[in-house]
C-alpha cells in the first residue's frame, strides 16, 4: 500500500477535474481526496495499492476528458491508510 500527495496544473479547474478523479479513484478502490487550490491548481492525496494508485494519477495526468495538465508534482508519502473512501474537500 502506498500513498501519494500529487499537484496538478493547467486548465484544471471548472472542467470537472475533482469530479472524474472521484469516480476513478472509487472504479480503483483508491482513497483519499481531492480539492481545488486558490492559486488554480487541484490537490490530491491517494492512498491504496500501488499498482492502483499509479493508475489513477496517470490517469489524471493524461486522460481526465476535459482537462488540459500542463504539470504533475507527485510526493511519495508514508502509507497512513486513515481513509475509508475518496471524498471531494472545499476550501
Amino acid at each position: 500500500m502506498i500513498r501519494r500527495h500529487v499537484y496538478f496544473s493547467g486548465k484544471v479547474q471548472g472542467v470537472y477535474f475533482r469530479y472524474n478523479t472521484k469516480k476513478k479513484a472509487e472504479n480503483e478502490d483508491v482513497t483519499g481526496w481531492v480539492q481545488n487550490l486558490e492559486d488554480g491548481r487541484v490537490e490530491a492525496v491517494f492512498e491504496g495499492p500501488k499498482n492502483r494508485v499509479s493508475e489513477v494519477v496517470r490517469w489524471c495526468s493524461d486522460e481526465q476528458p476535459h482537462a488540459e495538465v500542463q504539470n504533475v508534482e507527485v510526493f511519495e508519502e508514508e502509507y497512513q491508510g486513515n481513509f475509508d473512501s475518496f471524498r471531494i474537500k472545499h476550501i
